[in-house]
């Protein structure tokens, strides 16, 4: 059966809508002029606007410049898309029209139709009252409501990417404290190193995760300055004087953020400066996260032929080839994310710096890539933690295993017998598989005594100066 259409009109002319669609001319023409690829806003890009719409209906009606009876409409229909519904009637591909007018009007139309439906109107009427550019799109302009939609999409998701941040660094501070007890050999360059203890490790990726976390909210914080009010170009034209204010108080109320006036109108819709750095404090954690997966991978790796310092939780066959095999799946897959993440800030700064004058309009892919970043990263850091981090177990054994033929232990002995005859002790030790202890206490550079004390593996965790004469720290 053919689909039913209505006909719409836009200042182009007349355009055939789907019959039960909600939207009109104007999204049907992005639908047709940019099947790109397939994907639609994500839901912090409809909710971020249609709040908007929902607090310039109530300032608007305050301000005596709206009808109250299609003002109430508007603001009803438009809580209805705050809470959800009739996400199925926002079908704008992310790559459209700069700046954002096809999204922008996608809502308007939407939030139109279904107030003329509250009035009593059929989608099909040629005299609905209500107007998705004179009564929803009162006193804005894409220019000043889409950097403001940015914001607030972002900042919506917020405190859910914080919390998974949290979460990850409480495993990894957990896992600090279990591991505590297990010495085992450190690494630089990839190469021996001095001892270190399990725990030390695990508690540095705990605060560099912390590290991350102070740098996003920030960041975050800085998507607080609205610019909405500013309409076409920061002038304010067609909006009462008092609207910036108002519309930062209405939506600080209807959100439960803490929103405040960017200082300067011009700006906010000039430079989308505070969401490349957002973007930039996503990517940062991106790479710290790449390097802890990547070290877990390594002490991970083996069995039998690798560090096998940890064993990670195995949740599922890693080949179809060969028995047995258990890949490091978490990790792998938190490389992934984060790659991804990388990719979506590197087209974030880049149409950052895109913009002239009086307009970024490279911000239809800002908020994409923003807000997909944030969904894949929260999503990612919570199953990683989960089912990837908390099962983490030590294999102590390995680690002491590894440590025991670690011939740099030699260094802690400098203060007593020197850097020359250390090395001297370090090379005879590797070339004939002896112990430090054992090739240092033969060559009568000191007693067995004093290595053992010198060379307590968990002492020299500690930091500090070890001298034949007691000293240490």
């Amino acid at each position: 059966m053919a689909e039913e259409f209505r006909i719409e009109k836009d200042s182009l002319g007349e355009v055939r809508v789907p019959a039960t669609a909600l939207y009109g001319a104007q999204t049907q023409r992005a639908v047709l002029n940019f099947p790109i690829s397939g994907m639609r806003p994500y839901p912090a890009f409809v909710w971020s606007m249609a709040t908007i719409k929902r607090a310039a209906a109530e300032v608007n009606r305050e301000l005596g410049l709206l009808d109250p009876r299609l003002a109430d409409a508007i603001v009803q229909a438009a809580q209805e898309v705050v809470d959800g519904k009739y996400q199925d009637q926002f079908v704008i591909d992310p790559f459209q029209a700069g700046a954002g007018t096809s999204h922008h009007m996608n809502v308007n139309e939407v939030v139109a139709n279904r107030a003329n439906q509250i009035l009593g109107f059929r989608l099909d009427d040629t005299k609905k009252p209500v107007s998705p550019n004179d009564h929803v799109n009162m006193a804005q302009s894409t220019n000043d409501t889409i950097p403001t939609a940015i914001r607030l999409g972002c900042l919506w998701r917020l405190d859910d990417l914080l919390g998974a941040v949290d979460h990850l660094a409480e495993a990894l501070e957990t896992k600090a404290r279990e591991f505590d007890p297990v010495v085992k050999s450190g690494r630089t360059h990839l190469q021996d190193a001095v001892p270190v203890r399990l725990g030390q490790e695990f508690g540095a990726y705990a605060q560099a995760v912390r590290h991350d976390r102070e740098r996003l909210a920030t960041a975050g914080d800085r998507l607080r300055r609205l610019g909405i009010g500013g309409t076409a170009t920061g002038t304010g034209l067609n909006a009462h004087p008092e609207y910036h204010q108002r519309m930062i108080q209405r939506l600080s109320e209807l959100t439960g953020l803490e929103l405040r006036s960017s200082g300067n109108l011009f700006e906010s819709m000039q430079s989308q400066a505070d969401a490349v750095d957002f973007s930039g404090s996503l990517r940062t954690l991106a790479v710290t996260l790449i390097r802890i997966a990547n070290d877990l991978r390594l002490l991970a790796s083996g069995p039998s032929t690798g560090l096998d310092e940890i064993r990670l939780p195995a949740i599922q066959p890693g080949s179809s080839i060969m028995p047995g095999k258990v890949n490091p799946v978490m990790p792998e897959m938190l490389n992934m994310t984060c790659f991804h993440i990388i990719g979506n800030d590197t087209t974030v700064m880049m149409a950052g710096q895109a913009g002239q004058l009086e307009l970024n309009v490279m911000m239809p892919i800002i908020a994409h890539n923003l807000f997909e970043s944030m969904h894949v990263l929260i999503n990612a850091l919570r199953v990683f933690t989960d089912t990837g981090v908390t099962g983490i177990q030590a294999n102590a054994e390995k680690a002491h295993g590894w440590l025991a033929k670690n011939a740099i232990l030699v260094t802690a002995l400098n203060p007593v017998i020197g850097y020359l005859k250390g090395a001297e002790v370090a090379k005879e030790a590797m070339a004939s598989g002896r112990a430090i202890r054992e090739v240092v206490v033969a060559k009568g550079y000191l007693s067995a005594e004093e290595a053992d004390r010198l060379l307590d593996a968990r002492g020299l965790t500690e930091g500090g100066i070890h001298d034949g004469g007691g000293a240490g720290g």
